[in-house]
This record gives structure tokens, C-alpha cells and sequence, in this order.
């Protein structure tokens, strides 16, 4: 697994800078503007609730925006990332922003040893999942992060989504081609240019992805004993996931309306630790 763990740090080192410059994540209206929050964060705050005095965690938390938005919820905040270079450009965020935060170099393998405490909040956003191999090992890890009574919040690209073939024809209907269901191997792709835009170009172009069933991810967090409060799943989506999807506002896209019915493309799943 290390030298898809790597290959995966190289790939997200690079795409750091090329976001930080970028207009979709506009770093410079986080600081001309004290009140404002990611999209991601957005979408989620009423389901959040008030996070005041409450420790959150952000796993895989990038370059920092969701995580900074999360303090401005009122959490005292912690954000947890293998590419040391998203790190550095988090921590000149909250810098330029004069905000508290702690920021780790860490897989999230290696979180429970990276961190020394537990936290009222563990919270996951989108396009994350997908990154780790095994999501009952993530599930261990998010159970042993959170103090009794602690919660998880994950929002997260739906699997079906990641199955459909992006390259196919619109025309002829959405056609499944990756595996539904978590594998012992990575699917490989290779591509130079980032979801954002700007014309920067990826040097470490490879990288290595898991899809992890529905199924799969509620087994994995009820197998390590959290206790599930909502799951609920979204016709919208964060990011242009397929070619021919159209603009659902608020910096979403959609499925146009002959497909709109026809899969999920976001889940949100609430889950607690009892205590």
C-alpha cells in the first residue's frame, strides 16, 4: 500500500498549489470576508448544528477551507492530511484569517498515533473516501477519535457514481464500469490537469483510487460500534462529476432531468459513539 499512499501524496502535493491560485477555491475571499464558509460547509451547517466549544477533527482536510469554515461554525479545530504541501498552504490560511487551529501530517492510517487526543466531532467531506483502501480500517480509526458521545459527519461522493463510466456517450445512457464494491487493488488513472480551474499541470499525474459500497461503509461504522442518526442521499453534486451534468447553483451540478431519478450522487451519514 505504500507506494500507492505515495504516488497519491505526490499527485495532491502538486494539485496544492495549482488550488491555492485557483478561483474555485478563492483563498483571498476567506480573508477580505470574516464571515465566510465553503460551499461544502454550506451544505452541510444546518445538519451540523451549532459547533461552538465542540473539538472537530477534518480528516483529509486539504488546504483548509472546510476545516476553516468548521471554526468559524465555533469549533476548535484540528485538520489531518498527507500532503505536507495542502498543510502549508492551511496553515497560512488561518494565519491570514488570524484563526486557531492545529494542522498534522498524517495518512489516516496513521491518525489514532498522529493525535493525541479524541474529539466531539470527526467530520469527512467530499471526495475523501475514495483515497483509502479499506473503509473498515477507516471506520476503526474514526471510532477511536471520537469521545463518547462524539459524532461523525460524512458527506461523501456516492458509490454508484464512482462506478459510472465518465468517458462513455451521454447518449447512450449512464453505463457502469468500475467496481461497485471495495477491491484489494486500486483502480490507476492517470491525468495531468486538477478538478479546479487554471492552466497548472500535475507533474505526478498517477494516482490510485477505492470505491467502497454503501453497504460496505455502514457495516464498517456500525461493526466498530457507532450508532447511526441519519443517512440521506442527494440528487446534487460538489463538482462536474460527468461531462454532460448541468449547473444546479450554489456551485453544484446535476444530472439533466431524463437522468436526474436514476442514481444517487451524494450521501450524507451521521453517526454517534455512544457514551
Amino acid at each position: 500500500m505504500e507506494e500507492y499512499f505515495e504516488a497519491n501524496r505526490a499527485n495532491w502535493n502538486d494539485r496544492a498549489a495549482i488550488h491555492a491560485d485557483s478561483k474555485s477555491y478563492d483563498l483571498d475571499a476567506y480573508v477580505s470576508d470574516p464571515a465566510r464558509l465553503s460551499g461544502v460547509v454550506r451544505w452541510d451547517r444546518d445538519r451540523l448544528g451549532d459547533l461552538t466549544g465542540q473539538t472537530a477533527l477534518h480528516l483529509q482536510c486539504h488546504i483548509g477551507t472546510d476545516t476553516l469554515s468548521l471554526a468559524r461554525l465555533g469549533a476548535t479545530v484540528t485538520g489531518l492530511d498527507q500532503s505536507d504541501e495542502s498543510l502549508t498552504i492551511a496553515r497560512q490560511l488561518f494565519a491570514d484569517t488570524d484563526t486557531a487551529g492545529e494542522f498534522v501530517e498524517s495518512t489516516v492510517d496513521g491518525a489514532t498515533a498522529a493525535l493525541d487526543q479524541t474529539y466531539d466531532l470527526v467530520y469527512t467531506g467530499v471526495g475523501a473516501l475514495n483515497w483509502l483502501p479499506r473503509v473498515d480500517r477507516w471506520a476503526e480509526t474514526v471510532a477511536a477519535l471520537l469521545t463518547p458521545g462524539g459524532r461523525l459527519y460524512l458527506r461523501e461522493g456516492h458509490p454508484i457514481l464512482w462506478a459510472i463510466d465518465d468517458e462513455a456517450d451521454p447518449a447512450d445512457g449512464l453505463k457502469l464500469r468500475y467496481p461497485y464494491f471495495e477491491q484489494p487493488e486500486p483502480m490507476a488513472f492517470d491525468m495531468d490537469q486538477t478538478y479546479t480551474d487554471g492552466d497548472g499541470r500535475m507533474e505526478h499525474s498517477r494516482m490510485y483510487e477505492w470505491n467502497h459500497g454503501i453497504g460496505e461503509i455502514i457495516t464498517a461504522v456500525l461493526d466498530h460500534g457507532l450508532v447511526l442518526d441519519a443517512f440521506e442521499e442527494h440528487r446534487e453534486l460538489e463538482w462536474m462529476g460527468l461531462a454532460h451534468m448541468i449547473d444546479a447553483g450554489g456551485g453544484r451540478s446535476k444530472l439533466p432531468a431524463t437522468q436526474s431519478e436514476l442514481i444517487p450522487l451524494m450521501y450524507t451519514l451521521v453517526a454517534h459513539k455512544p457514551g
